[in-house]
């Protein structure tokens, strides 16, 4: 029986040697639901080991993970949450505000942190009502430059994005032009090695 490989789970193509390592300054935290623990489909893992600044927290519904309320508590760093909402502030605004001296923002002044709720839509709706502790921190959205692509989950609401998705449009609106691209270029051969794989081969 041939044994996955203990990094990227494939069988039969390993796909370590092909991750790209991105130069980038985006700084992207993963809320990740439990359940992503066990779906082979989880697509942050992947911007995990492609960027720099993205860390992985899990999401307890009480309180915010040690390693996230470090980071929260951090004044260098001025947290939002990607998702859509009545109150979000376009990405555009947050990033031109960065660089602006304008009293009226000058609270985002500083390096943004964009928390990136990693589980399905119906999960990431459900994380963001019930954790009190996330309440007090802006939303932001954003406008997907395309369709989404992913096709590793059934059933996928029309417009919604996968978590690796969601981080090619915040290095895009950071004019990480390139590595966005790149990462989309991996991630797309990425799905075609994933499904080969399921069905018992390496991508032919």
């Amino acid at each position: 029986m041939i044994q996955p490989c203990p990094q990227c789970g494939f069988s039969h193509h390993c796909l370590c040697p092909l991750y790209p390592k991105l130069d980038s300054s985006v700084h992207i935290a993963l809320l990740t639901h439990e359940n992503e623990l066990s779906r082979d489909t989880n697509t942050g893992q992947i911007l995990q080991r492609c960027l720099p600044y993205c860390t992985t927290h899990m999401w307890h519904r009480k309180s915010a993970p040690e390693s996230l309320q470090t980071l929260l508590s951090d004044r260098d760093y001025a947290p939002f949450i990607v998702f859509p909402s009545e109150n979000s502030l376009p990405i555009e605004h947050v990033i031109s505000a960065v660089e602006t001296t304008d009293s009226e923002l000058g609270s985002y002044a500083r390096i943004p942190v964009f928390i990136v709720l990693d589980g399905t839509w119906q999960e990431a709706k459900k994380m963001v009502k019930k954790s009190a502790w996330l309440e007090g921190l802006p939303h932001v959205s954003i406008t997907a430059s395309s369709d989404s692509s992913y096709q590793l989950r059934r059933n996928q609401d029309s417009g919604n994005l996968c978590t690796l998705e969601v981080g090619c449009e915040l290095l895009r609106a950071q004019d990480n032009l390139a590595q966005a691209s790149q990462l989309e270029s991996f991630f797309r051969h990425y799905m075609k090695v994933f499904k080969a794989d399921k069905s018992g081969h390496a991508l032919k």
